[in-house]
This record gives structure tokens, sequence and C-alpha cells, in this order.
């Protein structure tokens, strides 16, 4: 008997220890991602459950001593007390953050700092979840060492999907090697209120060009698969209608219709979830009186039902604690808590959003166990399908070749170039001649590193940066005299050098003068817990800085600041030919500039390579093509004056007409291009119909060049009201001098659908007008056709 019971125990204990070592199923990488999920969901507690739906700001997550860069005492307790699942910015370096080109980390430590973070928490953890890491990407990796892009705005008037996804790709990769998952960006807000301070990080005005560009972007960024080691989670921004506030208060209010919300403003979110688009953030501002960040309209009916979203939802920085603070529709955090995560918003970025409220939420049965385990499921599984549990791990010798190369350099320069917008050019005064006997480089943004990158950039070398003084020098012949003069700051008034200015235009074949704004982060600025800058209308006795654009700098004019018109006209009184050149992020009054000025080149924020690539258009090394993203307006009375407006017809003003200065779409080249020939034919019937556009198109000038052919619709008769033109397809061709190619597009019934009266997507029967130009303005060809029958499409339902 006592010999059975050993051998029983013996057998038990056997057992035991097999099932002790037997790897669980989520462990198991040949198991399905969804077996996995399900098995590690199953054996979490609620706390943890809770943590993996926890961002918390990364930064303060290291500790750098000399060249050792190992996990901090505070990432360790977040870790051990709040079990965190992910965090935002660990890698982010500039003046909110603190970190300097000293504290913080370049490519190499970077790599082994997330390193030693996911270390920590698969070896020092009950289940050894990796940690996801997001940052911010959108025009460049926000980290020490990495190549800088021109902002959005810049991007967008590429008109260049191709261009744009090759460089989210190179993007991408700058952020994995460093062992980042996730990529902030795309932007996706419509550019409709010039005053919002953050119109630079959008790609314009309108919802076509958004869309393509958002489809770039998520294309480079995530790829064909999230294992490769170069791709990243792509995080949609801001979801949803936050470019338009009104006043142009960031985060404020917006007012529009729901039939305006499905046409403008959800349809580039549409089009990049399509694309792949695995997070999507919310937005601050609410929609008819609901919170973005509590609207289950947005994030369960359109996101998920509509449009069959399979990835997971994040807030903005504490926009779940301004549901109690900012819209004061929840009394405590633990309602706020409940508000957001019941409406579909799956984490939190703060790590204060959800966390202990979410948890006493929990227990007064505010949220259901099924919910939570719904959003923590959704973050698991992209950990799952990234392979994080197999590979968390990243090289930091990898890191420091890749990141910021020499092919990517060369790429930032060629995306810098093509976004580049000849405004004017009377006479041909542009290109200059490189054998200039002496050239005055003047202005406030001629020679400022900072001034040229745009916000959401990280401190920078100044040898990594080329600004458009560095750029003539290296252009022009040894023989030509450069001189440069500052003359004046953006905003600062008490310190002038005007007269200088003037003395060195009056000696100069030719002045340039480079003006605009400024995004620029300095450690003076104030920032609030959203990293947005505090701005003071009083700033007596206070440094000014040149920030006068970037997230928190909203205007109430579009006027150059300070002293620069004056420093503009001065300049232009000597007799000198002038050129300007705008380094800006949002579009400012250039009346005075359009009536005075023969030259004027618009740069947006550049990046790196911006200095080499404003020189390669100033001196016909590369011939410009970009295009207006945005609408210029003549004054801020004008607003909203975005070219697709709904009819009827704007009319005049007492003071003014009621055009912009330059129109959506404009932009000139040192070529000329000839449209002819066109022709329209529909095909197909129902919701299979196609329309064939096609035209000839032929370089007359004698250089080669870009153009950038738009095409634009107008339905003459419909039951609602629709924009009076509405850009469909637009293609960026290049053509050799003297060379004609036949250019087509294909509308389909995507194309000619409207929401109807009882918000049913439908192509009405009837004619439509076809507008084929170079910019919203300028049509050269049209021509119209007719639909016979009511089509009805099933936009809203999943698909």
């Amino acid at each position: 008997m006592i010999k059975q019971l050993l051998i029983g125990l013996g057998f038990l204990c056997a057992s035991t220890a097999y099932a002790q070592e037997a790897k669980p199923v989520y462990k198991n990488p040949a198991a399905p991602v969804e077996s996995r999920v399900q098995d590690l969901l199953g054996r979490m507690t609620l706390e943890e459950k809770v943590g993996q739906l926890s961002t918390l700001l990364g930064w303060e997550m290291y500790d750098k001593q000399g060249k050792q860069v190992k996990e901090s005492a505070a990432f360790r307790k977040a870790v051990d007390e709040r079990y965190i699942g992910m965090l935002w910015a660990t890698l982010r370096a500039d003046p909110w953050t603190k970190k300097t080109l000293t504290t913080g980390l370049n490519p190499g430590q970077a790599a082994e700092a997330t390193n030693a973070l996911q270390k920590y928490v698969v070896e020092h953890t009950r289940l050894g979840i990796p940690l996801l890491l997001a940052e911010e990407c959108a025009h460049g990796h926000m980290a020490i060492g990495t190549t800088v892009f021109p902002t959005s705005i810049g991007q967008g008037s590429t008109w260049n999907p191709a261009l744009i996804q090759r460089m989210a790709s190179i993007i991408a990769t700058e952020a994995r090697v460093q062992g980042a998952h996730i990529g902030y960006g795309p932007v996706l807000d419509l550019a409709r209120e010039p005053r919002w301070s953050r119109v630079e990080e959008t790609y314009g005005e309108d919802p076509v060009l958004n869309s393509r560009m958002g489809e770039a972007m998520v294309k480079g960024f995530q790829g064909d698969n999230l294992k490769s080691g170069v791709n990243v989670i792509s995080t949609l921004k801001h979801f949803t209608a936050y470019g338009v506030p009104e006043g142009g208060h960031n985060g404020g209010s917006i007012s529009t219709g729901l039939r305006e919300l499905h046409q403008s403003y959800l349809p580039p979110f549409r089009a990049a979830v399509q694309a792949g688009a695995l997070s999507v953030m919310t937005a601050y501002n609410s929609i008819d009186g609901v919170p973005c960040t509590a609207n289950e309209m947005l994030l369960k009916d359109v996101l998920r039902e509509a449009w069959g979203f399979k990835g997971f939802t994040v807030s903005d920085l504490g926009s779940i604690s301004g549901l109690v603070g900012s819209h004061r529709v929840a009394a405590t955090p633990a309602d706020a808590a409940a508000l957001a995560l019941n409406a579909g918003l799956d984490a939190d970025l703060s790590g204060y959003g959800y966390d202990k409220a979410l948890l006493q939420a929990i227990e007064k049965g505010l949220v259901s166990t099924e919910q939570l385990d719904q959003a923590v499921s959704r973050v698991l599984r992209l950990k799952f399908e990234m392979g994080l549990f197999e590979n968390p791990y990243v090289s930091a010798k990898k890191a420091a070749k890749v990141v910021k190369n020499p092919e990517h350099v060369k790429l930032a320069r060629q995306v810098a170039r093509e976004s580049i917008v000849l405004l004017k050019n009377e006479q041909d005064l542009l290109p200059l001649s490189k054998t200039l006997r002496s050239v005055a480089v003047i202005g406030p943004n001629a020679d400022n590193i900072y001034n040229q990158l745009g916000d959401y950039t990280a401190p920078q070398p100044e040898n990594n940066i080329v600004t458009v003084l560095e750029g003539i020098r290296s252009k022009v012949s040894p023989q030509t005299k450069v001189t440069y003069v500052k003359g004046c700051a953006i905003r600062d008034t008490t310190k002038t050098d005007i007269a200088e200015a003037v003395k060195a235009a009056k000696n100069a074949e030719v002045a340039v003068v480079v003006l605009g704004g400024s995004s620029a982060r300095d450690f003076k600025t104030e920032y609030i817990s959203t990293g947005a800058a505090t701005v003071s209308a009083s700033e007596k006795g206070k440094p000014v800085s040149d920030m006068e654009s970037g997230e928190g700098f909203d205007r109430a004019t579009l006027n150059l600041m300070g002293k620069q018109l004056e420093l503009l006209q001065a300049v232009v009184k000597t007799g000198t030919p002038v050129v300007v050149v705008l380094i800006k992020g949002r579009p400012l009054n250039l009346n005075w500039a359009d009536a005075h000025v023969p030259a004027i080149v618009n740069a947006w924020y550049p990046g790196q390579e911006g200095g080499h690539a404003v020189a390669d258009v100033l001196f016909g090394d590369y011939n410009p093509a970009g295009r207006l993203s945005i609408s210029v307006p003549r004054h801020v009375g004008q607003l909203p004056v975005y070219y697709n407006a709904k009819g009827p017809s704007k009319h005049d003003y007492v003071e003014m007409d009621a055009k912009p200065l330059y129109p959506f779409g404009h932009g000139l080249s040192y070529s000329a291009f000839d449209y002819s020939n066109l022709k329209v034919s529909t095909s197909g019937s129902r919701d299979n119909i196609r329309v064939k556009v096609q035209f000839d198109l032929k370089n007359t000038g004698s250089r080669d060049g870009d153009e950038v052919v738009q095409l634009y619709l107008r339905d003459k008769v419909s039951s609602t009201v629709t924009p009076l033109k509405q850009l469909k397809h637009f293609k960026r061709v290049h053509l050799k001098a003297g060379e004609q190619k036949a250019i087509a597009f294909e509308l389909n019934a995507e194309d000619l659908m409207l929401l109807d009266a009882k918000m049913q997507w439908v192509v009405e029967p009837g004619d439509f007008v076809v507008m084929v130009g170079a910019s919203s303005e300028d049509i050269r060809l049209n021509s119209e056709f007719r639909v016979e029958d009511t089509i009805r499409l099933s936009m809203l339902k999943k698909e």
C-alpha cells in the first residue's frame, strides 16, 4: 500500500512539474494569434488588464549616466505597481521634455534604452508582456539624430503620394530600429482655419488630397509585414474635425453638421483605415455636444461597424481627464473613464485617464468585464502580430548605422524640392544666374536652423541642417559676393538692423529676403500638460520667441509679425530686384509682397535639407512644381476661404473681392504646359459606372519639368447642396521640354455620390461638369457627362 502511494505521489509530482514546464499557449509562436490573445487574457488579473491600457510619458523612463543607459526607478515603479503596457515619446527630445543633445539619446543609445525597458518587463513581471512604444513621426521620428523631412503641409504641397510613401517608410525604419512600434501620424485634419496653430501638421484643406496622402503614410509606415523590423503601426490623428475650431482656438469647439462630417471630415480617415491603419487617436474637440473621446457614434458606429476597423483607439494626451475638466460631461475621473471605455476608446495616452479611475469605474459597475477585455485584447493582438513576444529587442549597432544615412538625407532634399511652391515670377526673374557678382541674403529665416524645421522636431547639431543662406553660398560661383544681414526677428521688435539690410541690398544685384514664421520651441516657453504652448497676449518684460505657429500658437491675424513687412518694404525701396522666400507653417498675409515683389517662393517648413532645396529652385537646378494644398486668403475677414465651399457662390465685400490671393492648387513652373483634346466617356451601369476622362498634356517650355494636373467635378443639380467644385483626382506628371503625354483618369460611383436628404449615399441621375486644369481657379478644359439612373451605395455599412 505504501509502495502504491509513493508511486502515485511520484506520478503526481512528475505531472505537476511537466505542467509547470509546458509552454503557455500565449508564448507559443506557432499558435494562432487569437488563441494566444485569449489565453493571455485569461491569465491576467484585473489590475494587469487595466495596466495594458495605460500609455505613460516615456522620456522619464530611462536614466542616462555618461554613455550608459538603463531603465529608471520611475519606470520600475510604474511597471511593478501599475502593470503598464505602453509608453509614448520615450525617445522624444525638445524643450518640453527637457531632453537636449546632451541629456537625450543618440540612435544607438536609444536602442539600448528601449532594450533595457523591454528586458525589465519581460524578465521582472509575472507574465512577461512586452511594451508597445509609440513615437511622434509625422515628418520624421521626433528623436535626436533622425532625418527631418518637411512638415505635412509641405508634404501635401508635393501632390505626390508615391514620394510620401517612400518618405514614410524611411521614418518607420528609423523609428523601428531604435525600438519604437507605433508612429503617431498621419494628421488627417482638414485645415480650413489658417489661424489655427497646427495647420503645418496637416496636408491642407481638401478631403481627397488628404486621403491620398494619408493612404501613402499608412502604407509607408506599416508595409506588408509588421514583423519586418522596419515597420511601425500608424496612428491616425485627430478623430475628428479637429482642424476647424471656432476662432482658430486649438482644441476649441467646432460647428459642423452631420452631412458635412461624413462628406468632408471623415473621408480621409476612412481612406486611411481602408489602407490598413491599425490605430486611431481621438481629438480634443466635441461634435454636436459629444466629445470625440467619448463618442460612441464615431468610435463604434462609424469606425468599427461601418469601416470594419480592426486596430485599437487611443486618447489624445489627457483628453479622458478633459471629459471632467474641459467638457464637463463627467463629474469624476471614474465617470470619465467609464464614458470613454464604454464609447469604444481602448487606450489612455497620459497614464491617469484610466488607471485608478478605470479600476474604480469597474468596481462601481460602470464598466463591464467584457468591455474591458475587448479593449485589452485589441492592444495585445498587435503585440502578437508585431512579434514582440518572440523578439522585443533591437540592435544598437544597426540603429547607429541606419538612422539618417545618406540615402535618407537625399530623399529629404527631394521631398523639400517637390514641396516648394513658386507663387509668383514676374518677367522670369527666377531662376537666378549662378554667376551673379553679388547677392544679398536678408531676413530672420535666412540662417535660422530651428525656424526651418517646424514643430515636433528634436534638437539638432548645427551641421545637420542646411539653411537658405548656406544653400545659396553652396550654389553660386566662388567669385559671387554673398552678404547676409538678419534685419529683424520674426516677432521681437526691440532689435533690428534694417539700415544694414538696405545697405546690403543696394550693393547687390539681387536681394533674397527670407521671411515667414516659426514653430521652433525654446526653453523659455511654458507648456501645459498636453505639450501645447502657453501663450499670452501680454509679453511685457518677457523674452519674445520667434514662435507664431505650432501647437498652441493660434493667431488673430495672419500678418507678417514684428518688423518683417517694414524690412521688406525698405529693401524693395532700394530698387534692387527682390525675391521673397517664405518659411512658415500656415498661410500669411502676402498682399503687399504680391503687389510689389516680382518673385515669391513658398517653402513652408522644408526640413533639414531645406536650404539646398530652396537654392536648387532659386538657381534653376530644380524646376518647381509644388502646388498649394491650402488657399492663401487676402484677409482674415474672408475666412473661411477654402475652395470647395458649397453654393451659393460668394459675392465680393465692400473692401475687397471674396477670392483668396492664391487659390488651392496654385503653383508656377519655369516651363509652360498646354492642355488639349479632352474626351469624356461613360460605361457600365449602376454601381459599376465608369467615367473615363482623357486629355493631352504638352510641355511647351524649354525646360524639363513637372505639371500637377487636377480634375474637379461639379454636380449641376443635386437634392442636397454640394460644392461648386470638388477635386476628385490629380497626378504629378514629368515631361521633358517639348514632350506630350496622354493623361487619363477614371471616375466611379464613389466619386459621384452625395448624402441625400435621408442621409443615404446615392449617385443621382443628371448632368455633371468635368473641369481639368492647373489649379482650382486655372481650369483649362471642361466637359459634361450624364448619369441616367439612380445608384444607391452602402458607404455607411461594413464593407
